[in-house]
């Protein structure tokens, strides 16, 4: 189901690339290869349907990318950060011993004379 939705994933991408490619702009871009579509589309031309179009297809594509989401973490159940493997050094101490460290002589500052 993952490689399904994959596939088609990568085919709205194209598809959508090919949309804004043929929508008409401030140069008239790839839409001059389409031959005259004013027929085809009526008087406006293919602007308002391209752009509902284009619209329609990104809405496809956001919901297939959470279909993707969610089915990928209900299949991988584990997570990378619980691959990584801790190593402990036994070398270092797990305990400090307060008693061992040689205490230092205190001054008496706060005396008033």
């Amino acid at each position: 189901m993952i490689t399904l939705l994959t596939v088609l994933q990568f085919v709205i991408v194209v598809i959508i690339c090919i949309a804004v490619l043929l929508q008409k702009s401030s140069s008239i871009g790839l839409g001059a290869y389409s031959g005259s579509n004013e027929s085809l589309f009526g008087a406006k031309g293919p602007a308002n349907f391209l752009a509902k179009f284009t619209f329609i297809m990104g809405i496809l594509l956001i919901a297939n990318t959470i279909g993707l989401g969610y089915l990928y973490n209900h299949t991988k159940k584990d997570s990378l950060a619980e691959k990584i493997k801790v190593e402990t050094n036994a070398s270092i101490p797990s305990t400090i011993n307060l008693s061992k460290i040689p205490s230092m002589p205190q001054n008496d500052t706060n005396t008033s004379k």
